[in-house]
């Protein structure tokens, strides 16, 4: 048996998700039987499949064997360079990418590897781990911790209520309700059509908070500066659509119509970008920058003015 204790990240998740991921070579079918066995606690009690977790909770993990899988391999030579191009700051407590779109935070299905299995092939032996995550087509900011003890200090950081981050976001259409707080709980345990959802409930969702302000007002089209007060799951992409302005280029909040539009305007990705993140981390305030990539730029360029 071990024991592992549910950080701030996981809170919210559901049993049965956070084992899947951390038996991910285990087949479904036995995970879900060593729930139902017992085998798993949670403080010591049996648990269900959709029971949430809690920061801090204590899971017992029974013994399971694990089919050993191949490594991925060395990233390619242009990968690896693509990844050392966005690095923006380094210490000996964090590194800060702009993260490039279109690569993703680390491997998953169907990706051989993600900026995270690139860094630590950059950087063998050494400790790198993610301090949060962004969307695979979302670029901007990226913190990545080089000790465990910044890791958990940044964390702390991010999650502190004097954190900031800030996004810029294109959104359809022209934005008429000015400056605003969009106060909509988030549910991620939906599923629509076969794909899992964040949708607004009102009734049983997590607090989620993004200041919207409009920064540059085009004839069909609206940037955007988003600054979130929480970090849910595609918070900002939810809380767009839920105004009625979806995220330019988004098919999964926003219309498949729409986001074909935008790509035969040469758009090949979602409007969205993680501008600046400030934190308080060891006694100093910390504040980064990342500049909007050139496929955004290019975007901007082709747009009229609404004035």
């Amino acid at each position: 048996m071990r024991y592992v204790r549910v950080t701030r990240d996981d809170s919210g998740m559901r049993l049965d998700n956070f084992l899947l991921r951390t038996f991910r070579d285990v087949p479904k079918s036995r995970v879900y039987r060593i729930i139902r066995s017992g085998e798993v606690r949670i403080n010591r009690g049996r648990a269900k499949p959709g029971t949430r977790l809690t920061e801090a909770d204590e899971i017992r993990l029974p013994p399971v064997r694990q089919r050993d899988r191949p490594g991925p391999g060395r990233p390619p030579d242009a990968l690896l360079k693509r990844v050392e191009r966005a690095l923006i700051a380094e210490t000996d407590d964090y590194l800060v990418f702009n993260k490039p779109p279109g690569l993703a935070v680390h491997a998953g299905t169907g990706l051989r590897f993600g900026l995270i299995e690139v860094l630590r092939a950059l950087r063998p032996g050494e400790f790198v781990e993610l301090v949060h995550r962004l969307d695979r087509q979302t670029s901007g900011c990226l913190l990545v911790a080089r000790s465990r003890a910044a890791l958990d200090g940044l964390r702390a950081a991010l999650n502190d209520v004097s954190s900031s981050k800030r996004y810029l976001a294109l959104v359809d259409g022209r934005w008429r309700h000015g400056a605003v707080e969009v106060d909509a709980p988030l549910s991620r345990d939906n599923e629509r059509s076969g794909e899992r959802m964040v949708e607004v409930d009102t009734q049983g969702g997590r607090t989620s908070l993004s200041w919207f302000e409009p920064k540059t007002a085009f004839t069909d089209a609206t940037l955007m500066s988003v600054a979130i007060r929480t970090g849910r799951t595609h918070q900002i992409r939810v809380h767009a659509a839920y105004k009625g302005h979806p995220v330019v280029g988004d098919d999964k909040y926003g219309a498949n119509t729409a986001a074909t539009r935008w790509r035969e305007r040469g758009l090949r990705r979602m409007f969205l970008h993680a501008a600046e993140l400030q934190i308080d981390y060891d006694g100093r305030r910390l504040a980064f920058e990342a500049d909007l990539p050139a496929d955004l730029h290019r975007v901007l360029e082709r747009l009229d003015s609404a004035e």
